[in-house]
């Protein structure tokens, strides 16, 4: 099997520029994956269809990520609007505007509550639910992996 270890390289100091856990690219029957934990270096895996199984090449370190906070406890974590992918997330539509919203704020249904970029894509979060913004669990610029909870909606 053939590894391109430039690409792997690449893929690698992707994650440390924007902060993401892993990336995943396909080409044709080839597909590379690139994952990182806060503790480890990062770890590429190759896999072709045809072969036996999948082939990790280790990667250049990467920076580690800053903490995650421990999740708040209690019952309102089922009304929480968790991230559906990993990115940084953003609190206002610009630097130096106001955030869209705050806590105490009441919200309808499709109305932005943040923005999460991933790979430089611009991905607007929305209220599934309509209340009063109880929490925001994130702050402005922070990191976030996937299913983290980001607002409390009751």
């Amino acid at each position: 099997m053939n590894i391109d270890s430039k690409l792997v390289r690449e893929l690698a100091e992707l994650l440390g520029e924007t902060g993401l856990s892993e990336i995943e690219v396909e080409d044709g029957d080839r597909k590379i994956r690139v994952a990182r934990t806060i503790s480890a270096a990062p770890v590429a895996t190759v896999a072709v269809p045809s072969a036996p199984a999948p082939v990790a090449a280790a990667a250049p370190a990467a920076p580690a990520a800053a903490a995650v906070p421990a999740e708040p406890a209690g019952p309102s974590m089922a009304n929480a609007v968790k991230s559906p992918m990993v990115g940084t997330t953003y609190l206002a539509p610009e630097p130096g505007a106001a955030p869209f919203v705050s806590v105490g704020a009441a919200v309808k249904i499709g109305d932005p509550l943040l923005i999460i970029e991933a790979m430089k894509v611009m991905n607007p979060i929305t209220a599934e639910r309509a209340g009063k913004v109880t929490a925001i669990l994130v702050e402005d610029g922070q990191p976030v992996e996937f299913d983290q909870p980001l607002v409390i909606i009751e």
